[in-house]
């Protein structure tokens, strides 16, 4: 999760949206349980500014 959170934002700084939320959903949802760590939470709010 920490790279596709590191690459997730370095796409979204350069404006590859549609890359980005293609790059982290995936990723995001593989866990199902939603864990409380800082690493899903970003990856949560890249998501909500994505959409």
């Amino acid at each position: 999760m920490p790279a596709a959170v590191s690459l997730a934002e370095l796409w979204r700084d350069q404006r590859r949206i549609a890359e980005t939320r293609d790059l982290l959903a995936p990723v995001y949802d593989w866990f199902s349980e939603r864990f409380d760590t800082a690493d899903l939470k970003e990856a949560n709010a890249l998501l909500d500014q994505l959409s």
